[in-house]
């Protein structure tokens, strides 16, 4: 079975690089990205926080809440990042960037 997005879904954007690494998709972070990130993992910490029921409670759920939400908000900036990268999210400022190191 092939997992490979790029083999089912064209590209709406140019291609940058079909298969990212790791260190140039977090690279590519824009400012954007890294709010979202902040954004995600903050409103988890609190909603952890106000989740736990008993007073014991509150602070490994709000460490627990905060960890899933530094995860899923690291993994958002990564999509995005990645998406814009393989041309599949607007990506105007990384084909002009690109563009520049190649000359």
């Amino acid at each position: 079975m092939n997992t490979d997005i790029t083999a089912s879904v064209k590209p709406e954007y140019p291609v940058i690089d079909r298969n990212p690494p790791f260190t140039k998709v977090v690279g590519n972070f824009k400012t954007l990205d890294y709010l979202r990130f902040v954004t995600l993992t903050g409103v988890s910490v609190t909603v952890g926080y106000l989740s736990g029921i008993k007073p014991g409670l509150k602070g490994p759920s709000m460490v627990t809440g905060g960890l899933i939400g530094l995860m899923g908000g690291f993994m958002y900036a990564y999509q995005n990042s990645a998406g814009r990268l393989m041309g599949f999210f607007p990506n105007e400022d990384e084909v002009a960037r690109y563009q520049k190191r190649e000359f």
